[in-house]
């Protein structure tokens, strides 16, 4: 039987039986496969055999409510999308959720088109390698994201980028600053002209000049013979001019006249020529501080952010760090020459947790590391936490230590076994009957369990 390429496996989470009923048939009549289950606990559980695309999730359950399983899921799985469902009561904290990472919420009753809208666009962001595009994307193909606040921010790069406008990129460092310079002139009119990229910050002041407007022969010791600066050497292109808020004050005063008269006098030339030249900058600085201190001119500012853009640090967009370690991995792993899969969920975990003060810069960086020193197909834990230099120990309460304990334990007892009970009670060296009450408590079924190997084969031949 064929399926849609949007379909995807959806846990469906809700105490209501007739809801979960009319909610799997709309999913399942979209050609989505539905896993639908009437507590958090049985959701846990589900979500420790086999992830879903995507969580839909009531917000008021009766063992653990909805924000509860969200945060775990959060936690948990920090790269899993996740729709809630609330009634007009739970509004405010589904409000709340979307700030934390929610993809979205419906609101009881909703129409059904408007769910099937959600899902798709929901899928579409955690998927895009599998999204089948409708337009050119290739310009941002370099900035790996499915995360809510990038797409809004590189749809505002797609809109700026067909004008000629001036714009002022502002992000930590690390954060992927001239990627998206470069995606920007990618999808400009520019796009077939040169791109050149100078940090102002990382040339000595005395020879950033020259780099910029270039010299004649004679117009300085060394200056042996003429050379163009990256102005003209940008001609007809774009220019991005990084870490901006490091520019020596002669030197703005110099560039502000470039920008405004559009000509640039070479150190040492009598004369001036024109240039076009669309100008991008960056800074990690704040530079109204820095306008406040005399440190930046007011007037060069406003020339350089005719448009502002601000690119989420790493730690903001937690969602994107699964899928950026994984794109990272594929590509280092071929520069090494190795066979490496992936990552151990808990490595996942680890990367996903960690506070990212460098950003994507750094996470390639530990990405690098860990696939460098990997000896097996499989990235251990022990090898994220090495190169991330933090120790990660999760305190968790006795009773809840206790209870994850016991629902990992029977889910891999019943996956050694294949779902017989008789077998896994025996391993536990429990009775039947105090093995089912486990089972029963967790919301776990032996027949999830026999099915699994026949899942696992059909999901590896889509």
């Amino acid at each position: 039987m064929s399926t849609s390429k949007m379909s995807a496996h959806i846990l469906l989470v809700d105490d209501d039986p007739d809801l979960l009923l009319l909610i799997s048939m709309r999913l399942g009549a979209a050609g989505h496969r539905v896993t639908a289950v009437g507590s958090a606990e049985a959701a846990l559980s589900r979500l420790a055999i086999a992830l879903p695309d995507l969580v839909i999730s009531d917000v008021r359950l009766p063992d653990r409510d909805g924000m509860a399983l969200f945060d775990e899921i959060r936690r948990q799985y920090s790269a899993l999308p996740v729709i809630l469902i609330t009634a007009h009561g739970t509004i405010p904290d589904a409000v709340l959720a979307t700030t934390r990472g929610a993809y979205a919420y419906l609101t009881k009753p909703f129409d059904g088109h408007v769910l099937l809208e959600k899902v798709a666009h929901a899928l579409s962001l955690s998927k895009p390698s599998n999204a089948v595009a409708t337009f050119d994307e290739s310009w941002r193909d370099e900035l790996i994201s499915r995360s809510q606040r990038m797409a809004e921010m590189l749809a505002e790069a797609k809109l700026v980028a067909a004008t000629d406008a001036s714009v002022l990129i502002q992000g930590e460092s690390g954060s992927g600053k001239e990627l998206l310079a470069r995606a920007i002139h990618r999808a400009s009119p520019r796009s077939k002209a040169p791109f050149i990229a100078v940090n102002c910050g990382a040339i000595p002041e005395q020879l950033l000049e020259s780099e910029l407007f270039g010299h004649v022969k004679g117009a300085f010791t060394g200056a042996l013979t003429h050379r163009n600066g990256l102005f003209q050497s940008a001609h007809g292109g774009t220019l991005f001019l990084d870490e901006i808020g490091d520019m020596p004050q002669p030197l703005q005063v110099k560039l502000l006249r470039v920008l405004q008269e559009r000509m640039v006098r070479a150190v040492g030339a009598d004369h001036a020529t024109a240039i076009d030249v669309r100008v991008l900058s960056a800074t990690h600085r704040d530079l109204d501080l820095a306008m406040s201190e005399g440190q930046f001119r007011e007037d060069l500012y406003y020339r350089l952010n005719v448009v502002s853009l601000s690119l989420p640090a790493l730690a903001e967009r937690r969602e994107d760090i699964s899928l950026l370690a994984n794109h990272f991995r594929q590509i280092l792993a071929e520069k090494y020459k190795k066979t490496i899969n992936g990552f151990a969920p808990d490595a996942l975990v680890a990367l996903t947790t960690a506070r990212w003060p460098g950003n994507v810069r750094q996470l390639h960086n530990v990405v690098e590391q860990v696939c460098a020193l990997a000896t097996t197909p499989l990235i251990p834990l022990s090898l994220v936490q090495r190169a991330l230099r933090v120790p990660s120990l999760e305190v968790l309460s006795y009773a809840e230590a206790k209870q994850r304990f016991e629902r990992d334990y029977l889910i891999q007892l019943l996956k050694l076994t294949d779902g017989n009970v008789t077998d896994a009670a025996r391993l536990a060296d429990r009775n039947r009957t105090e093995f089912y009450r486990l089972l029963q408590k967790y919301d776990l079924t032996p027949n999830m369990f026999r099915s699994l190997n026949e899942f696992v084969a059909d999901e590896r031949q889509d």
